[in-house]
């Protein structure tokens, strides 16, 4: 039992790591630039990555999944780290953030369409919820306003575009892992690949030049360890801990992520946002609710 509450612990501290990416990139893109710090971040993460959880051999994947998980993977980093880095204000990019965690709700509903998955009526309204947070988090403090969110996601339609996609992405690569990854763990794969990207897009130009300084330093360095250790704790609590707990406390990654990233970024958020992003975790939690104690249909393969 002792081991297990360590694992399950462990599994927790990745969720606390997670949440402090957003703020931690835009501190690195700030210095850097949104791709050249992105670059440098999934560099970094992925020597960690190596050193904690290994380098799976090419043979060893099924070659679906090297195809798909790659592309989906790459795709989704490459969304979540530019949209906060191309966000044009600090707290803009914490909203940014906040719409890339739809995912968890997004994950859900397409484990139901496309896995097999059984769900009862809460995912509804769950979905419903968390869409409605992510409108009164970009309604600019006035609650849930279809003008003031158009008007801010008008401001800087990429941005926001980013992160949306990217949280399809994530969803698309959860429901993708679930039916052709078989137990493989192409983490480290795929870092690197998204390194590479990110690497080819800085050098073929229109970048800004990089401007280096310790608080740039601390937050690249900060960020490398949030993911790479992340991933590795994650793995550890996953394998040895309380499931049921870090499935459940996953879901309330996003207002800790807000929290981390307004103090991270010193922005005073309005109690609106803080209220959406509640919402958010509230319509991703009543999606959960509505698959527990639910098989899948047969012969899909397991969960994500």
């Amino acid at each position: 039992m002792e081991k297990r509450n360590r694992a399950t612990l462990i599994g927790l501290l990745a969720i606390a790591l997670w949440a402090s990416i957003v703020g931690l990139i835009r501190g690195v893109a700030e210095g850097l630039g949104a791709t050249g710090g992105a670059a440098a971040i999934y560099t970094a993460a992925s020597v960690l990555l190596w050193a904690t959880v290994g380098f799976t051999p090419l043979r060893a994947f099924p070659r679906r999944y090297l195809a798909w998980g790659s592309v989906l993977f790459v795709s989704y980093e490459l969304c979540l780290s530019l949209s906060i880095g191309y966000a044009n204000t600090r707290q803009q990019a914490i909203e940014v953030g906040m719409v890339n965690y739809l995912w968890p709700t997004f994950t859900m509903v397409a484990s139901i369409l496309f896995n097999g998955q059984r769900a009862g009526w809460l995912v509804v309204p769950g979905l419903a919820v968390s869409l409605a947070g992510i409108c009164m988090v970009l309604g600019g403090g006035n609650g849930v306003s279809a003008a003031g969110m158009l008007g801010n996601i008008q401001g800087n339609p990429l941005s926001y575009g980013l992160a949306f996609a990217g949280a399809l992405i994530w969803a698309a690569y959860c429901t993708v892992t679930a039916r052709i990854a078989r137990g493989t763990n192409g983490i480290t794969l795929f870092f690197l690949l998204t390194a590479m990207v990110l690497w080819t897009k800085y050098l073929a130009g229109g970048a800004p030049a990089m401007h280096w300084s310790l608080p740039t330093v601390v937050h690249l360095a900060l960020a490398a360890a949030a993911m790479g250790f992340g991933y590795a704790a994650w793995n550890v609590g996953i394998l040895h801990g309380n499931v049921t707990l870090l499935a459940g406390a996953s879901y309330f990654t996003p207002v800790l992520s807000a929290a981390l990233a307004a103090v991270l970024l010193r922005v005073p958020l309005p109690a609106a946002f803080w209220a959406g992003a509640g919402m958010v975790c509230g319509g991703a939690v009543l999606c959960w609710l509505a698959t527990r104690g639910r098989a899948k249909v047969p012969a899909h393969a397991e969960a994500c």
